[in-house]
């Protein structure tokens, strides 16, 4: 319950209860790759081992401390397990503090094994070559995808994954395409801290896992694996967490064949001269216009619009960058034409989090300190 894990944190804090080693802890999740993995081992065989604290990444506001359970990460990694095809070896390419790269680490543990860490490597090819596990895995966000994918060696090496967890951050149709038809085993995902990671595959639900859709289609998620609350929050959790659901702030609809399709955050979606514009859809054009790298798509306060949807582009290295013109046409092919950017910046890269997330509130602040 929410107010019990209040309580836990606070006498964690006093005690030193579960004591950290002198360089990593698990109260907040902190430390070296190695380090966490033998805190996490004695932790998860606690019989009743109080919450660890995952620290969000604070991509939209400040990081909270969040609390989750033994039994929770058990059961997202259990599952996960279940739903790609069984125990094997991992390669870490995420930050082990963060939920996603926690759950690389708890998997190993679970399977037995210890992951290779492509920090302690010459990129992914040299890392996966030290994998000796019968089964290989590898959890990453679209950013690291997409430049693997432009590399040979690094391409080939994807191939050699049984799958390939692909979460963190919207996900670009093209680029799922793209690496499937290469021959990469990609395996979308949709979750958050409070969900011990991803809990959605591919737009089903692992099992124990229960989505909801409000009228709005405002995405709510219930299962073994939601966490137990904000540390020191009660009033944040009470916001978010009811009746055994966690209501999101994300945008969903179900397609056809039932699959969760995810459309972005509620406050994603921003009016613009009178016209609602998902900020998510546009970004998810863009990433498929030729000569584009990496993009983003943000909304500034405007006295005449409202807000001034503005495209973040990135080019090839082999090309020049699209003209303002040719990005309005581009969005208006497949989104109307008062979805199309008004506003284009050009940048050698985009400011990025430690998680490999784009760091946009980075990016809302220079931009509007440039306007």
């Amino acid at each position: 319950m929410p107010g019990e894990s209040s309580a836990i944190a606070a006498e964690t804090r006093v005690r030193g209860v579960g004591a950290s080693e002198a360089e990593g802890s698990l109260w907040p999740v902190s430390g070296e790759a190695a380090t966490i993995e033998r805190l996490l081992r004695r932790w998860l065989d606690e019989p009743a081992g109080r919450p660890l604290w995952v620290r969000t990444s604070g991509t939209t506001g400040e990081p909270k401390d969040v609390a989750l359970s033994a039994a929770a990460i058990r059961a997202s990694a259990v599952a996960t397990l279940a739903r790609i095809g069984g125990r094997g070896q991992w390669l870490l390419a995420l930050p082990a503090q963060h939920v996603a790269g926690l759950q690389v680490l708890t998997r190993s543990v679970l399977a037995g094994t210890s992951p290779v860490v492509l920090a302690d490597h010459d990129g992914l090819a040299a890392a996966t070559v030290a994998l000796t596990g019968e089964r290989r895995y590898l959890a990453a966000v679209p950013t690291q995808l997409q430049r693997w994918m432009a590399a040979e060696t690094d391409l080939a090496a994807l191939r050699d994954f049984h799958a390939v967890l692909l979460g963190g951050a919207a996900t670009p149709c093209d680029l799922v395409q793209r690496a499937r038809a290469a021959g990469v085993a990609v395996v979308t995902t949709y979750g958050m801290s409070e969900t011990c990671g991803g809990c959605v595959y591919d737009g089903v639900a692992l099992d124990g896992v229960a989505i909801g859709l409000g009228a709005g289609g405002e995405i709510s998620l219930a299962g073994p694996v939601l966490f137990d609350g904000y540390v020191d929050e009660p009033h944040l959790t009470a916001e978010v967490l009811w009746d055994g659901w966690l209501h999101t702030p994300d945008l969903g609809r179900l397609t056809g064949d039932g699959r969760l399709e995810v459309l972005g955050r509620a406050d994603d979606v921003v009016i613009s001269g009178g016209v609602n514009v998902s900020l998510p859809a546009v970004e998810n054009r863009l990433t498929a216009m030729p000569g584009i790298e990496h993009c983003a798509v943000v909304g500034l306060p405007d006295p005449e619009w409202g807000t001034w949807v503005v495209a973040v582009l990135v080019p090839a290295a082999t090309g020049s960058a699209p003209t303002l013109e040719a990005v309005r046409d581009f969005v208006s092919g497949v989104h109307p034409r008062s979805w199309a950017p008004r506003g284009l910046v050009v940048r050698d890269s985009l400011p990025l989090l430690e998680s490999g997330k784009t760091d946009r509130q980075s990016l809302l602040g220079e931009l509007d300190a440039r306007r």
